[in-house]
């Protein structure tokens, strides 16, 4: 598994463990926050994203345990 650092205001860096499906995001103000049951391509959109603090608010927040 590998972090991946990315370019957000609001988030520092992601992980993502594809056997287990589980998405780790750090945020700048603490982290780091596990997500389960994570399909891939939302962790691929969150990282190619331009503004992954607006993709996290619209396509992980309240939707992933």
């Amino acid at each position: 598994m590998q972090t991946i650092s990315v370019s957000s205001s609001a988030i520092r860096s992601v992980s993502y463990d594809s056997e287990s499906s589980r998405l780790y995001i750090t945020f700048h103000s603490g982290g780091p926050y596990t997500f389960y049951r994570v399909p891939p391509e939302i962790f691929h959109g969150l990282i190619n994203s331009s503004s992954p603090g607006s993709y996290y608010h619209n396509r992980i927040a309240g939707r992933y345990s």
